[in-house]
């Protein structure tokens, strides 16, 4: 169980295995995500985390190389 307190600046992406978060207040802006899996994390388009776009596992992988931890993800509960 994972209780988040989320505030209005913090985003949620989810698909059927994971829910990614986004607090753009930490952002370095380093491009390691989009370079990493540019398919996923595209800035320039809305909305800008698209997973369904790779494998849970590709996206765990590259949201945690995150420099910053503004991009992080938890297990969806219904798995």
């Amino acid at each position: 169980m994972y209780n988040l307190t989320m505030s209005k600046e913090t985003h949620t992406y989810t698909n059927d295995e994971i829910t990614v978060l986004w607090q753009p207040k930490l952002c370095i802006h380093s491009g390691i995500c989009a370079r990493g899996l540019s398919q996923v994390f595209k800035p320039r388009e809305r909305p800008w985390i698209q997973l369904e776009q790779a494998t849970t596992e590709e996206i765990k992988a590259q949201v945690d190389k995150c420099p910053s931890g503004a991009i992080s993800w938890f297990p969806n509960e219904d798995q």
